[in-house]
């Protein structure tokens, strides 16, 4: 995983492009099953458009005298993302207007602009004592041209087709956890699932970049996403911090939410935040009206630590043990899903995992043999928990979310489930 973040650590990677490109033609030399899904510049996504492709030559920032302040090659950092060409002299005051900073002093900022055409650069605030002239010649030698934005995806048939899915972003240049640490373990989780004898579920996983990727994803699969998925997971910032990190689908009770949670609790050091706290490509996958069974894995979340979206965030800030214990707890996941989930499903025997009610309003139970006709105490304390169950069941609420709301075992509930089926109070 190590090698896998150097190797791509000082590629200028960007929403699209040749970086972005090229980590994604890397990523196929090492899966050649994966297959690139592509977008054209000026496709309409839902409420957004695609970018055209950037691409930067050369980029600085020099004095009266010739000398060079800030030149892009010596970081990409440096260069404002997306900014658009300019060539000219400017004047100090003007200029450090377009010059972007950060808190920490040491510190080179990650900025874009990516639906603003603009330009700027970014400095440390130790470098600022470096601009003593009046006025300076400012270059940025970046085109904008027709193009795509890729994606890749690469998917591993199971004896179900229900899927575990895996996301994750690379358009995030020369920062180490946020984001090459995603990429890396999932790159390891992919070599992990193709070696499965006798995969129980099938397997999605996709590299993109972030928030127009999952967007334009979601738009082109999402009859599929819907139907297969039952567990998800967004990948992000998995190399630094000692404690693990994770966001909450928007409901907090999806297949994925409990699993997670459940295995976090175990560990000495955690933080479950809500769907309020997003900010990667969760609140895409978890939007009303997509509401995909998702939730988001960190270890020190993304905001959180102070090298975030600087160049900070270096190959010094990564850890090999902390991306190890990364990978094992998500193979710990598949595993469970494997070798429990996949049971549980499989006692069921249904091709989805909606239950919906026939009835409107609430069944006469009595014409089911479910209630006598007296009305007692204890006779409705045996049918609450029946119709606890089917007023959940709407069509829209996975078994696992009534698990959840009901707070009943997963096994009671299918049996539940069945009674309700055979009386043909539900379907499925």
């Amino acid at each position: 995983m190590i090698e896998f973040i150097k190797k791509n650590f000082y590629s200028n990677r960007s929403i699209t492009g040749p970086g972005i490109k090229n980590i994604l033609k890397y990523l196929k030399k090492l899966h050649p099953k994966m297959k690139f899904i592509k977008f054209n510049s000026g496709e309409k996504i839902y409420d957004w458009t695609i970018p055209y492709e950037w691409d930067v030559k050369k980029a600085y920032i020099d004095d009266d005298k010739g000398k060079r302040i800030i030149d892009f090659k010596n970081n990409n950092l440096h260069l404002v993302g997306f900014s658009r060409p300019i060539n000219k002299w400017i004047k100090k005051k003007e200029l450090l207007k377009k010059i972007h900073t950060h808190k920490i002093k040491s510190a080179i900022p990650y900025i874009t602009s990516y639906y603003k055409k603009d330009w700027g650069f970014c400095v440390s605030k130790n470098d600022l004592k470096k601009f003593k002239s009046k006025k300076y010649k400012v270059l940025i030698d970046s085109k904008f041209e027709k193009g795509t934005l890729d994606i890749g995806e690469i998917t591993f048939k199971g004896k179900m087709n229900f899927e575990i899915f895996f996301s994750t972003y690379v358009c995030h240049p020369s920062m180490a956890n946020n984001e090459l640490t995603g990429p890396a373990v999932q790159n390891k989780l992919i070599e992990y699932v193709s070696k499965l004898k006798n995969r129980n579920f099938s397997y999605r996983f996709v590299f993109l970049p972030e928030t127009i990727g999952s967007i334009a994803y979601i738009n082109k699969k999402l009859d599929v996403l819907k139907k297969n998925i039952i567990s998800g997971f967004n990948l992000s910032c998995l190399g630094a911090g000692n404690e693990y990190s994770m966001i909450c689908s928007r409901e907090g009770r999806t297949l994925p939410d409990q699993l997670l949670k459940k295995m976090l609790k175990k560990k000495e050091k955690y933080k479950i935040y809500s769907f309020l706290s997003r900010g990667s490509d969760e609140r895409q996958y978890c939007a009303p009206g997509i509401d995909l069974p998702l939730v988001t894995l960190c270890r020190s979340k993304f905001g959180k630590f102070k090298e975030y979206h600087t160049h900070l965030d270096d190959l010094k800030f990564i850890k090999k043990k902390t991306l190890d214990q990364s990978f094992e707890l998500l193979k710990n996941l598949i595993e469970i899903h494997e070798n429990k989930i996949f049971y549980e499903i499989k006692e069921l025997d249904e091709k989805n995992l909606f239950p919906k009610t026939n009835i409107m309003c609430e069944p006469f139970l009595t014409k089911y043999n479910l209630m006598s006709g007296l009305t007692s105490e204890n006779n409705y304390q045996k049918i609450q928990q029946l119709m606890n169950v089917l007023v959940y069941c709407d069509g829209k609420k996975s078994i696992y979310q009534i698990s959840s709301f009901c707070k009943i075992e997963i096994k009671k509930l299918i049996s539940i489930l069945k009674i309700l089926k055979n009386k043909k109070l539900i379907y499925f």
